[in-house]
């Protein structure tokens, strides 16, 4: 429902039009929140990769004789 500036609209049109941009904007928090999640989730696994990795290789055979 496309509405013009010079149109009038009565109260229920206005209240009905107020839902359908709530609803809208509604919608698009939830995507937002979704999308912040999936990167949050994919950060914490990055960072958890990257430990696992700097820990195997600070328990490796060959990194204990480094420092000797």
């Amino acid at each position: 429902m496309l509405i013009r500036k010079d149109q009038d609209l009565n109260e229920l049109e206005t209240e009905i039009f107020d839902i359908i941009v709530g609803i809208d904007d509604e919608k698009k928090q939830e995507q937002q929140k979704k999308a912040c999640q999936k990167s949050l989730t994919a950060r914490r696994a990055v960072e958890e990769l990257k430990q696992k990795k700097q820990l195997e290789y600070e328990i490796s055979d060959e990194h204990w004789f480094d420092d000797l």
